[in-house]
């Protein structure tokens, strides 16, 4: 079908056009636009040298062929000085071909030296041309590396190029991951102390968290008991260290008048000898 051929053309040349947009350098185009036009600057000149050979080559001929005249000339004048005027004849008609041949010469040098002219100045044209491309090729490449470096930095500093999107896509991904491993984290440790896991570690059968509530209490329980059994026995030997550490007890009252007596006893004979000595004096 030609609509659908058609159509399909210009899908493909529209993809095309647009892949070669995106993959086009101004620089690079403009520096082989340049290199362009210098080889047909150089293709001119090539055309002119052509041309000023193809004129000195009929120049040389010409210059033969006008000896030749010359020549024939001459030839002529001798044979009919001789008296064979015939040979005089034969002379003459070939300077007369020759006198031909000079002019359509002289025509084809002059149509030569005019396309020389018009190359001439073609060329010229070309290169004064060439040289404004070269200038405005240099201000359009400067240009456009202004604008690509300003776009660059712009891009950088307001994070909307292709790099830095990249860059902040791959920061939220990061910083999702985080989020999630910290709420995993959390809901693992929830389930953990919830006792939905079981220690896979442990041999018999699971417990869940009431049995483990219940264990709790008993060793709290066992616990109680065993600080009560501590405090008692601490109790008991303080009393005991105590009871060692008393004076011993007072004698009984039946032995407080003997030893009266016996001090009644000692004072009469401590008295006897200062009587004694009273008597001696």
């Amino acid at each position: 079908m030609p609509g659908l051929s058609g159509r399909m053309s210009t899908v493909v040349k529209a993809k095309i056009s647009k892949l070669l947009d995106r993959a086009e350098d101004p620089s690079e185009t403009l520096e082989y636009s340049y290199q362009k036009q210098i080889e047909l600057l150089q293709n001119v000149k090539k055309g002119i040298a052509d041309v000023v050979t193809s004129k000195k080559r009929l120049q040389l001929q010409e210059e033969k062929i006008q000896q030749s005249v010359v020549k024939l000339d001459t030839q002529a004048r001798q044979a009919l000085s001789a008296g064979n005027e015939e040979l005089a004849r034969v002379a003459l008609e070939r300077k007369n071909v020759a006198q031909t041949e000079l002019q359509s010469l002289d025509s084809q040098i002059a149509q030569l030296e005019q396309q020389q002219e018009q190359m001439t100045a073609s060329e010229q044209k070309l290169r004064t041309k060439i040289e404004q491309f070269r200038s405005k090729k240099e201000v359009v490449k400067a240009q456009y590396s202004a604008a690509e470096a300003q776009v660059r930095i712009s891009e950088a500093a307001t994070g909307v190029g292709d790099e830095m999107a990249d860059v902040g896509l791959a920061m939220q991904r990061a910083l999702d991951k985080t989020e999630n491993m910290k709420a995993r984290a959390s809901a693992v440790d929830e389930l953990q102390s919830a006792g939905t896991f079981d220690d896979l570690t442990q041999i018999g059968p699971g417990k869940d968290d009431i049995d483990r509530q219940l264990e709790a209490i008993g060793a709290g329980g066992a616990v109680d008991d065993e600080l009560s059994k501590m405090k008692a026995e601490l109790a008991g030997g303080a009393g005991a260290q105590a009871a060692l550490a008393a004076p011993a007890p007072a004698a009984p009252p039946e032995d407080a008048p003997a030893a009266d007596a016996t001090a009644e006893d000692a004072e009469p004979e401590e008295a006897t000898p200062a009587a004694d000595d009273s008597a001696e004096k």
